[in-house]
């Protein structure tokens, strides 16, 4: 694993000014990340605004931040922009990649595809989460890994371990984990907090799209497309979505799973998991997307039938 470097400890320490953000549609990695970013310059003293095109997601609102997630663009004029969690200088949104053009940028992420389009770039695929290599950017400053900034991190690792369920459940991640409880967290109170956000709507929504699930190529293949109509007749929205893909891996002997979702029409997102050797990656990146061996994703401009087919025929490709 590479370090924090040396550079990024020096700006964080004599900078002032940050701009924090990460992708749209942000996942708990993201959000715990930026809560952690902000905890960290809260305790030096710095002045920061965060943001997120997309707002913190409702299941989340119970997680301390250290300042309000704006939506909207903040107006100062930024010393540094801070960007987590994303594999590209497009995945913050249309503002944030036009800023980056003219304001030096921090770029922390684990995304193996990220072409390093900071001034300061740490970037390391070894970490399990942005949120872990946060807990070690606290740690350079000499920060106790506790209260809120423990909660933000936690969020973090559990969210892109699977409740350290994934394959990138490291020993150093557990070994920050245990650090963190002896220093105060307890799972107990916080993991009720991160798991139990689910609305009725959900419930169904899940009841409807596993229902349509598919299994193919001798159920080594499994996948559920989810329709505008149904998230209208379920009153529920992509965020919601969230989990499905993950569902079908429980299924003996799938080695892909896949969810399709209409965004619009002509418009699909794609969430791509594996567990083991299956690298659904190399699926994503054929289809324009990305991101890390057992979880990828992307869009794909094409509509819901003409896009299921081709991940399927991607997949079928890559299976071993």
């Amino acid at each position: 694993m590479i370090p924090v470097p040396d550079e990024l400890v020096r700006t964080l320490k004599h900078g002032d000014n940050f701009l924090v953000t990460s992708h749209v549609k942000p996942d708990g990695d993201s959000i715990g990340s930026m809560s952690a970013a902000g905890h960290i310059l809260k305790s030096l003293g710095k002045s920061f605004d965060l943001y997120n095109e997309s707002g913190l997601p409702r299941k989340y609102t119970w997680l301390d931040l250290p300042a309000e997630i704006h939506t909207r663009p903040p107006s100062n004029d930024f010393e540094w922009i801070m960007v987590l969690d994303s594999a590209s200088p497009e995945r913050p949104g249309e503002y944030i990649a036009d800023r980056l053009k003219k304001t030096p940028t921090i770029n922390i992420d684990h995304h193996p595809d990220n072409p390093d389009f900071g001034l300061i770039n740490w970037v390391d695929p070894a970490f399990s989460s942005v949120g872990e290599m946060m807990s070690l950017v606290a740690k350079q400053l000499d920060l106790e890994l506790s209260g809120p900034l423990a909660h933000s991190i936690y969020l973090a690792v559990v969210s892109d371990t699977g409740f350290f369920s994934f394959g990138n459940t490291t020993p150093g991640v557990l070994e920050l984990t245990a650090g963190m409880v002896r220093q105060g967290l307890d799972p107990g109170k916080i993991n009720p907090l991160i798991t139990n956000q689910w609305s009725v709507g959900m419930i169904r929504l899940h009841g409807l799209a596993l229902q349509r699930s598919e299994f193919i190529d001798n159920g080594r293949i499994g996948i559920i497309c989810i329709t505008r109509e149904m998230l209208k007749n379920t009153n529920t929205g992509p965020e919601d979505c969230e989990g499905l893909v993950n569902m079908l891996l429980k299924v003996s002997g799938v080695k892909v799973a896949c969810t399709l979702r209409e965004d619009e029409e002509g418009r699909v997102k794609i969430s791509l998991r594996s567990a083991g050797e299956e690298d659904v990656s190399r699926i994503a990146s054929s289809l324009g997307g990305g991101g890390h061996k057992n979880a990828s994703g992307g869009i794909i401009d094409a509509p819901m039938q003409e896009a299921r087919e081709m991940v399927i025929a991607r997949a079928r490709r890559d299976i071993e």
